[in-house]
């Protein structure tokens, strides 16, 4: 086989995030091309070996300093996913202004990633009330918090407010040690997450402070009406039906509500139906409610994830069908 030698010139852009601490991202291209030398130095990097494995990762290098420019992000995982095919970033070629939410900490560009989740982002721009229904890492509370965050930007809402039902303490939470904060703080943590990645710290605690973003748990949205607000209910899966009817009650004439859940993973007693499957079924025809249901296709989380939730499936032919639908 002909042999080659590729030298790139590598500039404007952080060597450390491109290559990895201890060269971790590096690696991954020399386990993948083991056939190949993979140098560094300086702003140069010398690639040699066979003929088409040289080009195939310039091809990857180059198209890792695209992302990284892009999205002033490269994560190890999107190295991986680049090298075995599995892009869900669709190699960021595609991004344009339709698919950006919002522009996150330190410029990271925060954008609907997969089909299903431009679908949803559309479902939310001509609908009030969404449900986004799928497995975990289907990126549903990512992409509802960004949204979320959109809006308040843009001005269209007054507040963001996000909340979950604590199913796992009964919504008793009085047994659990510390303060009201420490005790729902957990079952509140993925939301915090999202957010940290969206808006400065010190922002985003004037803004809790301020209430002008709320998290609480479900319970404590009884009598309350919920106006000028972008409102998202996650794990809507471990709401009951009354809950449910409670809390689609409390939109006010200005909100618009996203209601997120994964009917897989429904933590209710045995006896309890989820509110979400429920709700999602009966209301599907009323106009301005919109239904999205998210697939493992979407998943975007470690690459493994998506062979993890179809050997679940595979393992469990004769379960219930999840779906939207009542049987």
């Amino acid at each position: 086989m002909s042999q080659s030698e590729i030298v790139l010139t590598i500039e404007n852009v952080d060597h450390l995030a491109l290559y990895g601490e201890n060269n971790t991202k590096l690696n991954v291209l020399r386990k993948a091309y083991p056939n190949t030398t993979i140098s560094s130095r300086g702003s140069q990097l010398r690639i040699t070996g066979e003929k088409k494995s040289t080009q195939e990762v310039k091809n990857k290098v180059e198209l890792m300093v695209k992302i990284l420019r892009d999205n002033k992000d490269l994560p190890v995982q999107t190295v991986e996913d680049l090298i075995h095919g599995e892009n869900p970033y669709q190699l960021h070629t595609n991004i344009d202004n339709k698919t950006v939410l919002v522009h996150g900490r330190d410029g990271k560009v925060i954008y609907a990633k997969t089909k299903n989740q431009i679908l949803l982002v559309n479902a939310v721009e001509q609908n009030d009330v969404v449900f986004a229904i799928g497995p975990a890492g289907t990126g549903k509370t990512y992409t509802a918090v960004a949204l979320a965050v959109r809006a308040l930007k843009n001005r269209e809402v007054k507040k963001i407010i996000l909340t979950r039902p604590a199913v796992e303490a009964g919504e008793n939470l009085g047994f659990l040690p510390g303060d009201l904060k420490e005790k729902i703080d957990p079952y509140l943590r993925p939301l915090y997450d999202a957010l940290d990645d969206m808006i400065p710290a010190e922002r985003l605690s004037q803004y809790i402070e301020n209430r002008v973003i709320e998290i609480a748990p479900l319970a404590f949205m009884r009598g309350r009406t919920l106006d000028h607000a972008f409102i998202i209910l996650d794990e809507a899966q471990n709401s009951t039906t009354l809950q449910m009817k409670m809390f689609l009650t409390r939109l006010g004439p200005s909100a618009k509500c996203i209601i997120t859940g994964d009917l897989s993973q429904v933590d209710l007693p045995y006896h309890q139906k989820s509110g979400l499957k429920h709700a999602s079924h009966i209301l599907k025809r009323i106009h301005g409610i919109s239904t999205i249901e998210l697939s493992i296709d979407d998943v975007v989380r470690h690459r493994l994830v998506k062979d993890i939730l179809k050997a679940y499936d595979d393992n469990h032919p004769r379960k219930e069908k999840l779906t939207t639908e009542e049987e």
